[in-house]
């Protein structure tokens, strides 16, 4: 296969300051081989990305203090173009936080950003030469939940658009709340439009959408559960009408765990939750009416899988294993057992998020 045909994809990880934290690689999707396309060392802590569609702009948050600088986070805007890749800085942004998640709007003219720690989150203008535009909106989550170690304030996890672009969602941790803004896509501005309840103690943390556009699938953090909202487009209100465990029954003394990253296959037959601490991805079967079935629990072959991808073309599960540091790519399949043993895996220190660019690049 020809390496321009080769998806071409990011990672980003919590590495030391001289180490590079931002990777890009080609994926060989007959055999599931990566290749390194190239290393970036400028933005400190890159825990999530989000790519543009053009293919050429890359944005990064980075959940670290800048170096020579009181920003205690930031957003980046980059360029990537060549092969080898190289990657340059546009401009970054004050985030008023450490920006744990990013997204574009369907539009790909406003940059979304979640700071769990400071409990908020902002909308960010994208110029005409890819550089982020000054903060457009910024709202910051009050409250408490019943865990008081990981709940004794709001933590924006991340946010999601509704599928037609008009509401954002915003997972809030601490809360136990989705908590929905109405989005006005020439100013940038949020405007309050409620929230859909999540269980207490639960600790929504990322989302994915199932592919009739009418209901959310949301991963729990705390409870290590996944929920199935419907989604009333017209009102933009979110219901709860399923809550699964994403593990199987274990032992007292079995380590504990963390929910992390959600998606739905590209067929839309199946949704997919990674299990920090069981170090497993929980696989569920999707019924006609959108609602869940486990199918199996299995190996993410790695430790700690932070965040994971499918590949463009379905066939290959890669999972960011943030403690073992490393990139493993697994076939995925449709049977009792959908995930295969590791065909490649690629170091990564403190792997924690993969993002895809735009097909042919």
């Amino acid at each position: 296969m020809s390496t321009q045909k080769q998806p071409l994809l990011f990672v980003g990880g919590y590495s030391p300051v001289s180490e590079p934290s931002l990777h890009a690689f080609r994926l060989d999707e007959a055999t599931g081989a990566l290749t390194l396309a190239g290393r970036f060392s400028g933005v400190v802590h890159p825990g999530f990305l989000a790519v543009h569609p053009n293919g050429r702009w890359l944005y990064a948050g980075s959940e670290a203090a800048q170096p020579d600088s009181d920003l205690l986070g930031a957003v980046f805007a980059l360029r990537y173009s060549g092969d080898p890749l190289r990657i340059e800085i546009v401009n970054h942004r004050d985030a008023r936080g450490a920006p744990c998640h990013l997204l574009l709007d369907g539009t790909a003219r406003w940059a979304l950003f979640a700071n769990y720690g400071a409990g908020s989150a902002g909308i960010l203008p994208i110029q005409d030469d890819g550089s982020l535009g000054p903060l457009a909106d910024f709202v910051q989550h009050k409250g408490a939940g019943p865990n008081a170690a990981r709940q004794e304030a709001a933590h924006a996890h991340s946010t999601s658009l509704t599928p037609d672009n008009r509401f954002v969602i915003v997972a809030d941790l601490g809360i136990d709340q989705l908590v929905i803004y109405a989005l006005d896509p020439q100013t940038g501005k949020l405007r309050p439009n409620g929230h859909g309840a999540a269980q207490p103690g639960s600790g929504p943390r990322h989302m994915a959408w199932h592919p009739d556009n009418k209901h959310l699938y949301v991963a729990n953090e705390l409870d290590s559960s996944i929920a199935v909202y419907d989604y009333d487009a017209g009102a933009g209100h979110l219901t709860e009408v399923q809550f699964l465990p994403t593990l199987p029954q274990r032992p007292a003394d079995a380590p504990d765990n963390l929910v992390a990253d959600i998606h739905v296959t590209h067929d839309g037959k199946r949704v997919m939750v990674s299990n920090r601490g069981h170090n497993s991805l929980a696989i569920f079967d999707i019924g006609p009416d959108a609602r869940l079935s486990l199918a199996a629990i299995q190996s993410c072959g790695g430790n700690w899988p932070r965040n994971f991808q499918l590949s463009p073309s379905g066939r290959w599960v890669l999972v960011a294993n943030e403690r073992s540091n490393e990139v493993t790519v697994m076939p995925l399949g449709s049977g009792a057992q959908p995930l295969g043993e590791p065909v490649a895996r690629a170091a990564v220190t403190g792997a924690a998020v993969i993002q895809f660019a735009p097909a042919n690049v």
